[in-house]
């Protein structure tokens, strides 16, 4: 746990370098996570960032890792669902497609 906590305060003191680095500009990322510009900026001054808004500016810098993380989550969600027998055919989606004059 240690490890972690250091590895999130290592984050938060470069986050502002990390930010600069990226190909996004500030303006977008204060829009994407939306908080008012002047807290944004003395958030990042301050080094002050609350845990979900950290979360939501590394989801920003990096997309590809964040679309992986929810592609694996949603794969396990899918195991999870099949062993639970929470799911239904493909005949039975087609059918009911046809009711509703989907298809």
């Amino acid at each position: 746990m240690i490890q972690e906590v250091i590895a999130y305060k290592n984050i938060v003191e470069n986050i502002e370098g990390l930010i600069d680095n990226s190909p996004y500009k500030k303006n977008y990322i204060i829009e994407k996570i939306g908080i008012p510009s002047p807290t944004f900026y003395r958030k990042l001054k301050t080094q002050s960032f609350t845990p979900d808004e950290v979360l939501s500016i590394a989801k920003i810098l990096s997309p590809e890792e964040n679309y992986m993380l929810e592609l694996k989550a949603d794969i396990e969600q899918g195991k999870l669902d099949i062993k639970n027998g929470d799911f239904i055919t493909h005949e039975e989606m087609l059918d009911k497609l046809k009711r509703r004059n989907l298809i």
